[in-house]
């Protein structure tokens, strides 16, 4: 089970990566700054495997990846929103880092929920009264990205299995 942040519409990308941070190597530093502005102790709060919930737009502003980083790397398991600017979505897939849309899910589910998320059906269970709510389910190549943690390890696996083949045949 995965506990619920839930944040509001509009989180943009200096509030996911502080300009402070955002040339930090670092990772996990720039992790611990995430959303700081607008919760002081949300970096410290989640547990890994927990999930964001928003609004509309999240991830709005600039383009800068380090925002899908931060997300990444603050250990949750997926961010669950009723939807998200357009080039963090691009941003999160290419890192791997798990994203859905589901506006009912987004409306519905509160802080501290327990629930359960099924990626591949883009599923959204809440246990505790049975509400299930339907994401839209991310297409299976986009999927396959984001299950091996991003383009870069997607594209090595490829060309691994293209190097295979040749060397099989």
């Amino acid at each position: 089970m995965a506990a619920v942040f839930k944040l509001g519409d509009n989180i943009d990308t200096d509030q996911l990566a502080p300009s402070d941070y955002v040339l930090e190597k670092d990772p996990l530093k720039i992790a611990s700054h995430c959303l700081e502005r607008l919760r002081p102790e949300l970096a410290s709060s989640i547990g890994r495997g927990d999930v964001l919930v928003a609004g509309r737009n999240f991830g709005c502003g600039s383009s800068r990846e380090r925002a899908a980083v931060a997300v990444k790397y603050l250990g949750v398991s997926c961010v669950v929103a009723h939807s998200f600017a357009r080039l963090f979505f691009r941003n999160a897939i290419n890192i791997g880092l798990p994203i859905l849309e589901s506006p009912e899910a987004a409306e519905r589910l509160r802080e501290g929920d327990a629930i359960e998320v099924d990626l591949a059906a883009g599923v959204i269970l809440r246990p505790s009264d049975g509400a299930r709510f339907q994401a839209t389910a991310l297409p299976d190549f986009v999927a396959e990205i984001v299950a091996k943690g991003g383009l870069l390890p997607y594209a090595q696996a490829r060309l691994q299995a293209k190097r295979r083949e040749r060397g099989a045949s």
